[in-house]
């Protein structure tokens, strides 16, 4: 089974990516913010991160350059309710941009064009 590590500050966004990736086959694995992202994907190795941009302390920007410096192997899309990002040349290090919404279509189109269905 993939799995999927999701990145967002805000709970709620988490249990929704969570419950929407399981429905899909994926395997899910959680962290609130950039610090455990980096502790997660040091332990865990996901198949793929979806990161939030915007968080208290360090931002996604900032854990997807380290996460870059330990592997360009795993896919990264970032996810971010601030289109204003996307022109940011930091965030063109990340596989895929989507901006955050109550539909989730387009979040899961981008994990299956990166992650086949399991």
């Amino acid at each position: 089974m993939k799995r999927i590590l999701v990145v967002d500050d805000e709970e709620s966004i988490r249990l929704l990516y969570q419950e929407e990736l399981q429905e899909q086959g994926y395997e899910v694995i959680l962290a609130c913010n950039a610090d455990e992202a980096i502790e997660q994907f040091t332990a865990t190795r996901p198949d793929l991160i979806i990161l939030d941009i915007k968080m208290p302390g360090r931002s996604g920007i900032e854990a997807l350059q380290i996460i870059r410096e330990q592997s360009r192997d795993v896919p990264v899309i970032l996810s971010t309710a601030y289109g204003e990002y996307k022109q940011n040349l930091e965030t063109w290090a990340s596989d895929a941009y989507v901006v955050k919404s109550a539909n989730m279509d387009s979040l899961i189109q981008k994990v299956r064009e990166i992650l086949p269905r399991p």
